[in-house]
């Protein structure tokens, strides 16, 4: 490989526009992702991201300051610049090496704050206006970044603090469970290597994961090792239409491609460079979760490497101090003077020197580079404890060697803690991967490849192509083999087939497909084969969205993780100032002398107690009590078709009061279906039905389709078709034949529709609709009407010309399981409430039916929303389960919105569950889940805090006067490495409990 080839910097693909890939004026990120803020959002920017100053008069300029270390720094040099008069702002960045200073040049001038600067420590340069009056983007990125070496939310709070200091970032998001970060930042100022650069500043590893951008991929290009490669793909990216930039990283044998969706599709690039390069590169896109899998793997193969060699270093340290003095022969081998040391001691030093300062080294440039961001955290009570007894162990060696009096040496302790740390690190990374199981079986589910049929210029098919699924593009017309998984969302173009949807629905039975079916991407196609054509491939899928609520699931934090982030911003002082306590108890003469007597001296004596106390607090247990147990919780709730939005919305759910029902579609099957048609004039039923029919043909709503396959029955003895797509002209086709024309049509929500047919209105809808335009109902009307509703079903009136004509009656039938559901919401203490538009007779006769006593009916479907907060006024948590339109109001106000799965996407998008599998079972699923999770995070903190409430005493030595009972240090190291490792496990345990 040729040297120096890391970055090789491609030009832009995109002719006069120029876009450099690297450098501060020209990131290539500077491509759009998101949309731009709104002005409020803008306002709440850093003033020196280039937006116009509002105030006359004022200046901005940048300053490069040189010396800078650390944030204590940064505010130094800020406090400096602050405190000049007319100075309205100072940002100081510690990653630029800038200043950014807004201020009055009447009051104070360019070279006032260049002196208040280096009058600080520091040397300041104030940069020409050239490089301040640059625009910058408010786009902003989402990145997701994966992070190792965290221990404890101490790690999490420094890396977040640090994240969110930095120019350019909104947002930072970090989750100690799973080793990532998802960080929001505006390209233009700050870039995606700095943020890396961030956190490995701060003593962490890092690596950029994925971006939410959709026209930027990752290619990795089998055989791409030299410089003519680059010229290669320079020359095949640069001729193709709608590719604007790359960059190249050889080392890696990456190419990073940003192109026009719209003017390129992804498998076009990557079959370009392959057909380039004549078969010398292939190119393959990087699946992020192959990436994430591979890091996780790697973290554990590196922890595991060094347990052992950290091991195999210890046991002949530990077998010379315990085993080797009950040996003669070795005893005496090992006393031999080596110059005025002791072999024993001489061995047991250069093997304890290699695991302290070679396999330990994480820890010190961890601990260092926490505590130069004034943070602390395990390694820093690791490097503490370990340190101690090393060096305390160096100079016991040396004064024994030349005095001649040989006080007992610890060597053994500091290695023996690094190992038991070492291990219980490695065996955390293992349950910490188990926790996300759930992410890995998702992705499974998708296949690697796809067949694609391929066409000539004429439309005909000439063969198959077997290509990698991610590059399957809209519009592909895929071939599905019986057996096989089906790789894209998509429409049944030919054949027929069976198809398991149980992962989407849970119903084991399968589904039968034929041309115009709507297909999954991620089902298994059972017994035919299938032409399928692609339709939401990528992120649009079905099961990519159900990854990403996962995702976003697991990397949010539930309101009760802000306990232990609290606690462990002061565990390790707190730890640090009872071992100091401990240590200077024993050297002021706070211990008798009988108890010093059984060691050498009184040092020696409260110095181990005190190491005791430093390496066995664990502020780890604390910091993953919750995440792990929201991890595993979010991972079986996806596996039983519960998905969950967040940990916040996991915590709600456990305390639900009050469950809201909306009745069409969610306590019923939604199916609805005309059961009775009357006609109370001379007007024939075929004229009503074709008068009606007509009227709902516009219509969107449940009611109308039944209304329209009734009135097609009728005439045609024949289903209307209904699915949408493929069939909708044809549906089209079919109701112009046969209905009347209708004019300005108009819904009226909650009570029906009206237009104008033949010159002449209908209204077709409730009482409330022809009671507003006066059109009075016969009593025997009244009466008929009556009976339907007693009896559970909805009476749809009709008008024509001002005049009652007659009335359908509808019924939906109940979900089979909503009469067990109600009863079971009742024994888990939560009050259950219908809330419904329908009138009054027939919610009373659906609730009698299901069983539920508080029913609210003919609601409006922003007067959803107002009964919900009435329920929350006396603080009660109010769940609403729905799955329309008009319920979104009611899903956004509740504590807890449930969007049954077969809902809208507007629904869905506003709740904070979705019951994917429209099973109302889903609802009890969904609150046990969240009480059995909360129970366990409870009981997490609960052997975390009593660990060390009850370690941290012990290993003091409380009971030593009581017992003559004493910690070591290197038991000490083994349970603060094992006490994490309890947590994980704990959470794991939720697995079996959940859902028994």
């Amino acid at each position: 490989m040729a040297p120096n080839l890391r970055d090789i910097q491609l030009s832009s693909a995109a002719g006069p526009r120029g876009i450099s890939a690297r450098g501060d004026d020209g990131d290539h990120e500077d491509v759009r992702l998101l949309d731009s803020y709104d002005e409020e959002e803008a306002a709440a920017l850093p003033e020196w991201t280039g937006r116009e100053e509002a105030d006359k008069g004022v200046r901005r300029i940048q300053v490069r300051v040189t010396g800078m270390t650390c944030s204590a720094c940064t505010s130094a040099v800020e406090g400096a610049i602050s405190a000049l008069p007319g100075v309205a702002r100072a940002s100081v960045s510690l990653l630029q090496n800038k200043a950014h200073v807004v201020f009055d040049p009447n009051l104070v001038k360019d070279v006032d704050i260049r002196d208040a600067i280096e009058d600080a420590g520091f040397e300041a340069e104030v940069l020409p206006d050239s490089n301040n009056s640059q625009t910058r983007s408010q786009k902003t990125f989402s990145g997701q970044f994966t992070i190792g070496g965290m221990t404890c939310s101490a790690c999490v709070n420094s890396i977040e603090g640090i994240l969110s200091k930095l120019p350019g970032v909104k947002r930072a998001v970090v989750a100690l469970a799973t080793s990532l970060g998802e960080v929001e930042y505006d390209p233009s100022v700050i870039t995606k290597d700095e943020i890396v650069h961030a956190i490995e500043d701060a003593g962490f590893d890092a690596a950029f994961l994925q971006s939410n951008e959709q026209d930027k991929v990752l290619l990795s290009v089998a055989g791409f090792s030299s410089i003519s490669d680059v010229h290669v793909i320079q020359g095949i990216l640069r001729n193709l239409k709608g590719v604007k930039q790359f960059e190249a990283n050889i080392s890696l044998s990456e190419v990073e491609v940003i192109f026009d969706p719209e003017a390129i599709g992804l498998r076009s690039i990557v079959d370009a460079i392959e057909k380039g390069s004549n078969g010398k590169l292939k190119a393959s896109v990087q699946s992020p979760y192959t990436l994430a899998t591979s890091n996780h793997v790697e973290e554990a193969s590196k922890m595991l490497r060094l347990f052992l060699s950290s091991l195999i270093l210890s046991i002949p340290v530990f077998f010379i101090r315990m085993v080797c003095p009950r040996i003669g022969f070795l005893n005496s081998f090992l006393l031999m003077h080596c110059g005025p040391f002791l072999l024993r001691d001489l061995l047991k030093w250069i093997l304890v020197s290699i695991v302290q300062f070679v396999i330990g080294k994480r820890f010190y440039v961890a601990a260092y580079k926490a505590l130069r961001h004034w943070s602390t955290n395990m390694d820093v009570l690791v490097v503490l404890g370990t340190s101690a007894s090393y060096f305390y162990s160096v100079g016991a060696l040396f004064y024994g060697a030349f005095t001649g009096f040989r006080p007992p040496i610890y060597f053994e302790t500091s290695a023996m803690i690094i190992t038991f740390v070492l291990l219980g690190k490695y065996l955390e990374v293992v349950a910490k991967g188990k926790t996300s199981d759930a992410i890995k079986k998702l992705v499974e589910l998708a296949p690697a490849t796809a067949l694609l049929l391929v066409k000539d210029e004429e439309g005909r098919y000439i063969g198959e192509r077997e290509i990698d699924a991610l590059l399957i593009q809209p519009g592909d017309i895929l071939k599905v083999l019986p057996g096989s998984k089906i790789p894209s969302d998509g429409i049944v173009t030919w054949g027929a087939s069976h198809v398991d949807e149980s992962m989407v629905t849970g119903e084991s039975e399968p589904i039968p497909k034929e041309v115009s079916s709507a297909v999954v991407g991620g089902t298994m196609n059972l017994n035919g084969a299938l032409h399928i054509q692609a339709t939401r491939v990528g992120s649009n899928t079905v099961l990519s969205q159900i990854i990403s609520l996962v995702e976003t699931a697991q990397m949010s934090k539930a309101p009760i993780q802000k306990f232990a982030d609290y606690v462990a911003s002061i565990f390790v002082p707190i730890v640090i100032t009872i071992s100091l306590i401990t240590f200077l108890c024993g050297l002021l003469g706070a211990y008798p002398n009988s108890w010093v007597e059984e060691s050498s001296n009184c040092f020696v004596f409260s110095l181990m107690f005190s190491i005791s106390v430093v390496v066995i607090a664990c502020p780890c247990a604390l910091g993953l009590a919750t995440p792990t147990a929201v991890m595993v919780a979010t991972g079986v709730g996806a596996s039983h078709g519960v998905l969950i939005k967040g940990g916040d919305a996991l915590e709600r759910a456990q305390n639900v009061h009050y469950v809201i029902f909306d009745k069409t579609g969610t306590l019923t099957q939604g199916k609805a279906a005309v059961t009775t048609a009357k006609v109370f004039t001379e007007m024939e039923l075929a004229d009503f039905l074709t008068l009606v029919a007509s009227a709902e043909a516009s219509s969107e709503h449940p009611l109308a389709r039944a209304i329209l396959d009734y009135a097609y029955h009728y005439h045609f003895f024949d289903k209307l078709p209904t699915v949408e797509g493929a069939t909708k002209q044809s549906r089209e086709e079919i109701l112009s034949e046969w209905l009347l024309e209708a004019i300005e049509f108009s819904a009226l929500p909650g009570r029906g529709v009206q237009c104008l047919i033949n010159e002449k209105k209908v209204m077709v809808g409730n009482r409330a609709l022809l009671a507003e335009n006066g059109v009075p109902v016969p009593t025997e009307a009244e009466n008929f009407l009556i009976d339907l509703e007693v009896n559970g079903k909805t009476g749809i009136l009709v008008a024509y010309d001002g005049s009652f004509v007659g009335l359908l009656g509808i019924a939906d039938p109940l979900k089979r399981e909503a009469a067990v559901v109600v009863e079971g919401i009742k024994k888990l203490g939560v009050h259950p409430v219908m809330v419904t538009g329908d009138n009054w007779r027939t919610a009373q006769a659906v609730a009698k039916e299901v069983g539920i006593e508080d029913v609210r009916a003919e609601v409006m479907p922003a007067g959803k929303a107002d009964v919900i907060r009435s329920l929350q006024k006396d603080g009660s948590i109010v769940a609403m389960v729905g799955d329309g339109i008009n319920d979104s109001p009611a899903l956004a106000a509740a504590d807890v919105g449930m969007a049954i799965g077969a809902g809208t996407d507007i629904a869905i998008e506003a709740a904070d569950y979705v019951l994917v599998r429209n099973s109302l079972e889903d609802v009890i699923t969904a609150i046990d889940l969240s009480r059995k999770t909360f129970a366990r995070i409870r009981w997490n903190y609960f052997f975390a805090m009593a660990y060390n409430i009850v370690a941290i005493p012990i290993a003091a030595g409380v009971l030593f006067p009581l017992a003559g009972l004493r910690m070591p240090p290197w038991l000490a190291g083994a349970c603060m490495a094992f006490s994490s490792v309890s947590v994980v496990c704990s959470s794991l345990l939720l697995r079996s409990s959940i859902l028994k």
